[in-house]
């Protein structure tokens, strides 16, 4: 089993880990229904993408 000879320092560490940290996703609104949808996908609220109608959404 591996065992290492020298501790690794908290800034060795910390500049490891700088890369690891989790972003937001980017929310952009939709044009038809000013919901937050994923940019360059269809809105699962009105179902549009670029001004037209793509999905057709059942209403509950």
């Amino acid at each position: 089993m591996a065992v290492p000879q020298v501790r690794t320092s908290q800034r060795k560490r910390g500049h490891r880990r700088s890369h690891h940290a989790l972003r937001a996703p980017n929310l952009v609104t939709c044009s038809n229904c000013s919901a937050l949808i994923l940019p360059h996908r269809v809105c699962s609220q009105c179902g549009h993408f670029k001004g037209k109608e793509v999905l057709q959404v059942e209403a509950y």
